[in-house]
């Protein structure tokens, strides 16, 4: 049942509940407005509400991407061979290498080892790293190593200290500094101090240059293991080399010295020839 008739509005709070209560006992169950409407249409045939579109949400704008400095690479080989290019004698390469300070070994050395002999010398020795006594005295092969070494090459006739240049030996750290610990020279220590042993060959300009162990196979061949590349003749920076075992294996194994005394005749023979 429907009412159109209500009371009217100006009724107290408890005058209109009580018309309610009337209208609801009279059978009233809906109330309606002032417009008609058709209980029995199909509900798509309904006035659809108006939708209101809400407005759009706006992406928030991406953030710039955070650019990261890149670091420099540094051509620490390049540096080297410019440093060791623009020395015109021994003298300046030594001076070259104590301000070379782009290796990491040069700010933790005492001092840094100057090649010493003859600088007319036949021959050029190239052994190992200086040790803890050649720090200690400011010069390559001291201590139980160096003299092995002149004993050496004093049985085929050659040594550092002499004045003839068919006898003399120039000797030469495969870095002027010594590693912490004592450790063996890393790949890129050696590759960066092969320009200044470059310059020293080519202004020492000897008949044959001697690579005594790994780090110095390494700087002037390329190549390790002593064990099978001693006794064999190469090239190495521009002149014949030969490889031998260093003092410092022939200190560790004294049954070694029987190969180094073939390799030792091998040089005197070259070098006679």
């Amino acid at each position: 049942m429907t009412m159109h008739n209500l009371p009217p509005s100006d009724l107290s709070y408890d005058a209109a509940l009580a018309a309610l209560e009337w209208l609801c006992e009279l059978g009233a169950d809906e109330a309606q407005g002032d417009g008609a409407v058709d209980c029995y249409a199909l509900p798509d045939r309904l006035a659809k509400p108006e939708v209101v579109q809400a407005a759009p949400v706006m992406a928030e704008k991406p953030a710039a991407p955070v650019r990261v400095q890149a670091v420099p690479q540094v051509d620490h080989v390049g540096l080297a061979a410019q440093a060791a290019g623009q020395a015109r004698s021994l003298a300046d390469l030594h001076e070259a290498l104590d301000a070379f300070e782009t290796c990491e070994l040069r700010k933790g050395a005492r001092c840094t080892l100057r090649a010493e002999g003859p600088e007319n010398a036949r021959v050029l020795v190239i052994g190992d790293a200086p040790d803890r006594e050649d720090e200690r005295a400011g010069r390559p092969f001291t201590g139980a190593q160096g003299r092995m070494l002149d004993r050496m090459f004093g049985a085929i006739g050659l040594g550092r200290e002499a004045p003839d240049r068919n006898a003399a030996l120039f000797v030469a750290p495969v870095l002027p500094w010594r590693p912490p610990g004592q450790r063996e020279p890393e790949a890129a220590e050696i590759a960066m101090m092969r320009p200044f042993l470059m310059r020293m060959v080519e202004l020492v300009d000897p008949d044959i240059v001697v690579l005594m162990g790994n780090a110095a196979c390494s700087a002037g061949i390329g190549k390790r293991g002593i064990i099978r590349l001693r006794g064999q003749w190469a090239e190495a920076f521009g002149k014949p080399a030969i490889a031998m075992y260093s003092p410092a294996q022939l200190l560790r194994q004294p049954e070694a010295k029987r190969d180094t005394w073939a390799d030792l005749l091998s040089l005197r023979a070259r070098l006679d020839g």
